[in-house]
């Protein structure tokens, strides 16, 4: 991880609901997230430091309440790590370059990875593809 900064610091660039999620890793409720109906083509990136994670083609709608996504545009664009919170065992994800909290993924995808990331939309920003002519 190279953006190291202080929770202060983080603090003071995030709005509150962004902190919460991928600093002290919450969860926004399911349904309320801005990117989860978004059908534009893009990238999504992480809402802390910018860095690529999934590109829109990888999205799909899982009916979970979170943007879902059956791969990151790298395994090199975020990390994996035990989650035993809740009385469960989950694999969360984070941003690998600044350890933002994403969300989780899960090996109940519909499409040939099996794989279903399940992220926060307040910890992604979205960038479209459309170009002005």
């Amino acid at each position: 991880m190279s953006d190291e900064k202080t929770e202060q610091q983080w603090q003071a660039e995030l709005d509150p609901e962004t902190f919460r999620v991928c600093r002290q890793g919450g969860t926004e409720a399911p349904f309320s997230g801005s990117l989860l109906h978004n059908r534009e083509n893009g990238h999504y990136h992480c809402a802390c430091c910018h860095e690529p994670l999934f590109y829109s083609d990888a999205k799909f709608d899982s009916g979970c309440g979170w943007p879902s996504f059956d791969k990151p545009i790298s395994q090199d664009s975020v990390q994996y790590i035990e989650d035993f919170s809740h009385g469960m065992h989950r694999i969360e994800v984070r941003c690998s370059h600044c350890g933002a909290h994403l969300g989780h993924v899960f090996d109940d995808g519909p499409t040939d990875t099996g794989q279903r990331y399940c992220i926060n939309s307040v910890s992604m920003s979205f960038e479209s593809d459309k170009t002005e002519k």
